[in-house]
């Protein structure tokens, strides 16, 4: 492991500004942060010729498949394709197999990170109907919150007894993070498309079952549970614009109360794309029409939506290739976020500060991680180098997904990550990786 590095020419991106910096890095930390730093004696020198240095990525939404799916993904396979694409800590979701619903089995996923993850982690814990008192044993000092499916998505953790809900809302002491869809309603709208296709659906009428009436209703419920017993709530994936009234943009986030969170897929995709890429962008909620992906845009921007996530959710080729019916639904997206987010910069969509903002220190500030997300002396040295006159090529061969593939192959994106630290050692550079290092479980100021 690389015990001192030093970055020279950097154009740093954090907290709203961009300014030419050099970056000292020691024992894990960011120790100086100064314009003439080139004298410093380091183990690693790196010149950035300009390239734009921010604070690594944090993916508040990930499914990484372990235990029990590891025919898809596994902690190490998509923590590596983590770092590749510039996130450098986790958080990862409960529907592994099986469920993580006690604090022994959460407590074995902790383990198995602590042996093979590239990057940082941290593991919500699961909700059920019946595990209330299993949820509150959590630590909201080393684990990043509660999740709970107020809609079944996939696997069978579907929490749909009112008085659980008003229970885990009333007495949880941390965070709960929601995916929100109604499942009534999507039943009934699942039923009625069987009568009109019987096996033969177009993977198109995926936005049509998982609606917008189901995302509303479930989100407003989870909201008013939130306003009635104070808790603290984050609404995972949002989709439509129909939500984004729900949702606070006059405060800061860190007075906030009910924070929500974008993926990129929603940003990128639309209903139309179905006719080209067809269950490789069936998920859960469903990427629906274009003006849903105008408003989430606006509510973005406009700080109505907090953060940029992925829901990365990998599945096997052979799975996806299956009808609509019973192909799962998720998509492989961890790696290519940042340079996704990069080209909707190119196109002016976004500028770097507020992409920096969505994808670095909101995540941080809304869960209250300890020391990382920002670009500040003292700091983790969670950092990557951005090249916005690189470009990179999604394919195959430098595709890390266990899975092996993406809804993005063949697409060349402007620019290119570079360089990867994880509290400080350089784990990717130029598409070779650093591996005596493992990532650190994230602590929490709470």
């Amino acid at each position: 492991m690389t015990k001192s590095s030093v970055v020279l020419n950097a154009r740093v991106v954090n907290e709203g500004t961009i300014t030419e910096k050099d970056i000292y890095i020691k024992d894990g930390r960011i120790e100086q942060i100064g314009t003439d730093l080139q004298h410093k004696s380091a183990d690693q020198v790196i010149d950035a010729n300009g390239q734009y240095l921010m604070p690594g990525v944090i993916d508040d939404q990930v499914h990484f498949r372990e235990p029990g799916l590891t025919h898809k993904a596994s902690i190490y396979t998509e923590s590596k394709a983590a770092v590749a694409g510039g996130v450098t800590s986790f958080m990862e979701m409960p529907n592994t197999v099986p469920n993580a619903l006690t604090q022994e089995l959460l407590a074995d996923k902790y383990q198995i990170a602590s042996q093979t993850s590239l990057a940082n982690y941290s593991f919500f814990m699961g909700a059920s109907n019946d595990n209330l008192t299993e949820v509150l044993k959590t630590n909201p000092k080393d684990v990043c919150g509660i999740k709970i499916f107020m809609g079944s998505s996939t696997g069978n953790m579907l929490v749909d007894d009112e008085g659980t809900l008003a229970a885990i809302f009333r007495e949880s002491p941390m965070l709960i993070a929601t995916h929100c869809e109604d499942e009534a309603t999507i039943k009934q709208r699942q039923e009625y498309y069987r009568q009109q296709y019987g096996e033969d659906a177009p993977a198109r009428i995926h936005p049509e079952i998982r609606n917008e009436e189901a995302c509303f209703k479930s989100s407003s419920m989870a909201v008013a549970l939130a306003k009635k017993y104070n808790t603290r709530l984050h609404i995972l994936h949002i989709t439509t614009g129909d939500e984004l009234p729900l949702f606070d943009n006059t405060i800061p986030l860190k007075q906030k109360r009910i924070t929500s969170e974008v993926c990129v897929h929603h940003l990128w995709f639309t209903a139309d794309d179905y006719e080209t890429v067809g269950n490789q962008i069936k998920c859960n909620p469903a990427i629906k029409d274009k003006r849903h992906k105008l408003a989430l845009w606006k509510g973005l921007l406009d700080n109505h939506l907090d953060i940029i996530a992925t829901d990365h959710a990998p599945h096997t080729w052979e799975e996806k290739s299956q009808n609509y019916w019973k192909a799962p639904s998720g998509v492989p997206l961890v790696q290519h976020s940042l340079v996704l987010m990069f080209e909707a910069y190119h196109e002016g969509r976004i500028s770097l500060e507020k992409l920096v903002e969505k994808m670095c220190h909101a995540p941080a500030d809304c869960f209250q991680i300890s020391q990382r997300g920002y670009i500040r002396e003292g700091y983790f040295a969670d950092l990557v180098l951005v090249n916005t006159q690189q470009e990179s090529t999604v394919s195959k061969d430098v595709i890390f997904y266990k899975c092996g593939w993406s809804p993005f192959e063949g697409k060349t994106f402007k620019s290119a990550v570079t360089h990867t630290f994880v509290s400080g050692n350089l784990v990717y550079k130029e598409g070779k990786f650093d591996e005596s290092q493992k990532g650190t479980r994230l602590l929490f100021d709470r």
